[in-house]
């Protein structure tokens, strides 16, 4: 691997420098080669940075700052307090080419106006999608997007998603002609709302992509397409549905183990006997393997973390950032989206 610099947001997230240092030790054991810029509290970065050996390491630098931007606070608010915050300086450090890509668990709507802010979008992109792998029941990922960044969005913008989606997919899946499909409440042509419906008709008449129609919410772990485009809030609303589900389904299975009651006991087994299958699907999803999201269409890798995120999770998004600066992410979807102009 060639050197690669990431700029951290070390205070980003629930946990701060408690994920975020593990997770960085982690990396560095990982990809001997990489460099990080660290921007947050060095009181709390130094100790954390101890415990792990990295005292005066020749790959950390450290920016100090005592400001952060809030969880809970509106983006224009987040906005206006920003200046210095850590998540600011390391989108800067992006900008200005110290860094060639930013991880942040902070502040969702912050990281992502911030970033539109200050980094330039590729040539001709309207608007950046958060886009993410989900984990289907095969083992096999899945593209989706647009997953937060915008709310409403026009005809126009739904399509370059889809071309964005298109080019994403085949270089970080390795896929040749995915299959692309609009999220809708139902397959058949005459469901969903008239932008669905009219961006849905036009697809159908681009052959140089391989667009094969909708798809429902509940097969979205099922592997029927390689590519699911949405707005950000159809998209935010199905993907915490879909988390939120398995969780509760694999507690619910642990709950029952661990219960010693004799009837508990005959419903767990009831349960697992009837869902085993599914259930042990589920375990072998690793959540902690699909965290991060990264704002697409921008000019440079921007990588979002979950906010809740442990420090194995938070390490696999440094290393959703490494695997699309090493495939050169940002210049390869600007020059698909050129070669489509020409055609």
């Amino acid at each position: 691997m060639s050197d690669i610099t990431l700029a951290l947001d070390v205070m980003g997230g629930d946990f701060g420098p408690r994920v975020t240092i593990p997770a960085l030790a982690k990396a560095l054991n990982q990809n001997p080669t990489l460099s990080f810029l660290l921007f947050g509290d060095e009181n709390q970065i130094t100790p954390l940075l101890k415990k792990y050996s990295l005292t005066n390491h020749p790959k950390i630098q450290i920016q100090h700052t005592e400001q952060i931007i809030e969880s809970d606070v509106p983006f224009s608010t987040a906005v206006r307090q920003s200046k210095n915050s850590s998540m600011r300086l390391a989108l800067e450090a992006v900008k200005e080419g110290k860094a060639q890509g930013c991880i942040s668990g902070g502040n969702t709507g912050a990281l992502m106006g911030l970033a539109k802010l200050l980094i330039a979008p590729l040539p001709n992109i309207e608007r950046p999608a958060l886009t993410s792998l989900i984990p289907t029941m095969n083992g096999q990922s899945t593209v989706m997007l647009d997953l937060g960044a915008n709310i409403d969005v026009s005809n126009h913008q739904l399509v370059q998603f889809t071309e964005m989606g298109n080019i994403f997919a085949e270089i970080m899946l390795g896929l040749v002609y995915p299959r692309l499909s609009l999220l809708n409440i139902g397959t058949e042509e005459n469901k969903g709302t008239t932008q669905l419906k009219e961006v849905h008709q036009y697809l159908k008449t681009r052959l140089d992509l391989n667009y094969i129609g909708f798809i429902e919410s509940d097969k979205l772990t099922s592997y029927l397409t390689d590519v699911i485009i949405c707005d950000g809030y159809t998209g935010n609303i199905a993907l915490k549905a879909l988390e939120g589900a398995a969780k509760n389904i694999i507690s619910l299975f642990k709950k029952e183990k661990a219960d010693s009651n004799i009837c508990r006991s005959a419903k767990s087994y009831l349960l697992k006997a009837i869902f085993y299958r599914y259930y042990r699907k589920l375990q072998e999803i690793n959540p902690d393997r699909h965290n991060g999201a990264t704002l697409l269409g921008l000019s440079k890798v921007v990588v979002k973390s979950h906010g809740g995120a442990n420090a194995n999770a938070f390490y696999y998004a440094i290393d959703y950032a490494i695997q699309q600066i090493e495939n050169d992410i940002p210049n390869k979807i600007s020059q698909g989206l050129s070669q489509l102009d020409k055609k």
